[in-house]
């Protein structure tokens, strides 16, 4: 049971999109407050991930967002932000985990017993919760850019390569929330410095 309660579960949203930070969330669940309809984030809608999202903040043991920015993923790549706005939420949790369960291939560098799950969001509670935590903070921070940028349809899109953000960002150029060292922006800024040459 101790094991049970202090096991972290980490996930992480927005690696693919092309502008704003990634998010993590780190979430120690209690045992004694199961939550129902924790899954995979992804396959939830926005309305049920908004609706389990402040369960999952009043009934965890602990829990903690944390990001790495856009120049930090320019000057890392997506991986190294993504471990470290990992790192940076198990860190910032008020209880020390035992063990941290992570969705995916690789681990944060934390000093605490680690596993990477592949499909963990849909295996395990505490990273399913992690997920909503970080996919819901990670939404709600691209409405808020949106205020800032309103030209590139951040509160819809989220960041994604949409058809209607690549043209956007065609017609108004590279906003300082867009990433540079991901494909479609990098090509966009490269023909915008050969026009000017």
């Amino acid at each position: 049971m101790l094991e049970d309660m202090l096991c972290c579960g980490v996930d992480e949203a927005g690696r693919g999109p092309l502008a704003g930070p990634v998010s993590a969330a780190a979430v120690i669940l209690d045992p004694a407050h199961p939550i129902a309809g924790l899954g995979d984030s992804k396959k939830l809608s926005e309305k049920q991930r908004d609706l389990l999202a402040p369960l999952i903040r009043e009934r965890a043991l602990a829990w903690a967002v944390a990001y790495a920015s856009v120049e930090e993923i320019d000057e890392l790549n997506i991986l190294q932000a993504t471990l470290l706005a990992m790192r940076r939420a198990v860190e910032a949790l008020q209880i020390k985990p035992q063990q941290v369960l992570v969705d995916g291939l690789y681990c944060p560098d934390t000093g605490i017993p680690s596993q990477a799950i592949v499909k963990g969001d849909s295996k395990v509670a505490a990273i399913s919760a992690a997920s909503i935590l970080a996919k819901t903070a990670r939404d709600s921070l691209m409405h808020e850019l949106h205020e800032q940028y309103p030209q590139y349809g951040f509160a819809i899109h989220k960041g994604y390569p949409t058809a209607a953000h690549l043209a956007a960002l065609r017609t108004h150029g590279v906003s300082p929330m867009h990433r540079t060292s991901f494909k479609p922006v990098r090509v966009l800024l490269n023909e915008t410095k050969q026009q000017r040459d």
